[in-house]
């Protein structure tokens, strides 16, 4: 007989839960995924925005139903292993891991960018390091950093807000809701823009930390989702009454922008602040989630199994956490990623649709499997309508993660027969 493996400690309540989603959520995704929307939807931004949410909140039930029955690291990738095979469940991992990596490495870069730009690559790896070594002190340690992170950011935010719609450059004319975009910009914008809703997956992947699971879950996902699209909403309408979608489109820093034309350039150093605290925030929680995701995978043998070992004293996949953040590290000092918001919402859209292929598998109404079924189909149509490059590459990834699953099996059952 052997040891069971050790568990992580649940001490993350309902609170706590939601404060890390909103981390994941409202981050650098809504100073930086607002502009490239535009472009792509014109003055269907908006609506793009809309179609977005309807996504997510398809994805976000389907994962808290989930969730409250399978309580354990690693999302969606436990989830399709257990209701779809252990194929599916390790491409789900596989797309959050590579995703979401890229995104770390993006978020380091942003930090970089808006605090030293002649020197974004080296504090970049600085802002992975800290935040690496904060996670492996424990989660209720980066749960509290990021409560201070997302009050921050949500002030930043606040104002921006308040600056655009109180001058006298708004203008509820730039509020058009037509399509000069056409239907096809308008779910690009959408695919675009689900890269700063996916944050709530986190909550679904620290489930091994969550007290009450079964009940904790469920309620902090569409919580945190909510007060994200709130948020959203009324920054997306305040750059914009100011701005209009031309404007935005164009924008190389839409919300810095967006104070500068409402009359409020003293504002814009505050701005920057905020994107690169809101950048910290968005790395922090996405190491958290690959990490774990990670520990998942590496007790199934997917990734070498000492990535599985849990910290004694921290209670913390420790060398899971050390081995993501050398990966992004080292991305961030030598690729440039900016490109990388539409690889990431390719991948976590893939990592979705199997979420919702498993919700659908829980019952047999039509009413119950909607939310999955629309859930589904919305992930695979944004997915496919992102640039043709994230297509591309994003399917490559699958492709070889999916060769590398069949190529371990069979050297498993040669090693077995021998």
């Amino acid at each position: 007989m052997t040891a069971p493996a050790p568990g992580l400690r649940r001490t993350l309540g309902v609170g706590d839960a939601v404060v890390i989603g909103l981390g994941s959520m409202v981050g650098a995704g809504i100073f930086a995924a607002l502009a490239p929307a535009a472009h792509a939807a014109g003055s269907g931004l908006l609506l793009g925005l809309a179609v977005a949410a309807v996504v997510a909140y398809c994805n976000a039930m389907s994962s808290a139903r989930l969730a409250a029955l399978y309580p354990a690291s690693g999302g969606t990738y436990v989830y399709g292993r257990e209701r779809l095979g252990e194929f599916w469940g390790y491409l789900a991992g596989w797309s959050f891991v590579v995703g979401k990596t890229a995104s770390c490495a993006a978020m380091a870069l942003t930090v970089g960018t808006y605090v030293w730009p002649e020197q974004a690559h080296a504090v970049a790896v600085a802002a992975v390091v800290a935040l690496t070594a904060v996670n492996y002190g424990g989660v209720q340690k980066s749960a509290w950093l990021t409560r201070v992170i997302v009050a921050l950011v949500l002030a930043v935010l606040a104002s921006v807000v308040v600056v655009c719609l109180v001058s006298g450059e708004a203008d509820s004319g730039r509020l058009d809701m037509g399509v000069s975009g056409g239907a096809d910009g308008v779910l690009q914008a959408a695919g675009l823009l689900f890269f700063a809703f996916a944050g709530y997956a986190r909550i679904a992947t620290l489930g091994e930390e969550v007290r009450d699971p079964a009940r904790t879950i469920p309620r902090a996902i569409p919580l945190a989702l909510g007060i994200t699209l709130v948020v959203y909403a009324c920054v997306a309408v305040a750059v914009l009454s100011v701005l209009g979608s031309g404007g935005l489109g164009n924008a190389t820093a839409p919300l810095a922008d967006a104070v500068r034309a409402a009359g409020v350039p003293s504002l814009v150093p505050v701005v920057r602040v905020g994107a690169a605290v809101a950048a910290m925030g968005s790395l922090l929680a996405l190491i958290l989630g690959v990490s774990r995701t990670t520990l998942a995978m590496a007790r199934d043998r997917h990734l070498p199994g000492a990535l599985a070992a849990v910290h004694p004293r921290f209670q913390v996949p420790h060398r899971a956490e050390l081995a993501v953040g050398a990966v992004v590290a080292v991305l961030a000092a030598t690729v440039d990623v900016r490109g990388a918001i539409g690889f990431s919402s390719f991948g976590v859209l893939a990592y979705y649709a199997v979420a919702n292929a498993s919700a659908w598998t829980l019952s047999s109404g039509w009413a119950a499997r909607l939310v999955p079924v629309v859930g589904l189909v919305g992930c695979v149509v944004l997915a496919f309508s992102l640039p043709g490059v994230s297509v591309v590459v994003g399917a490559g990834v699958l492709v070889v993660g999916a060769v590398a699953y069949v190529v371990r099996g069979r050297m498993r059952a040669g090693a077995g027969r021998g």
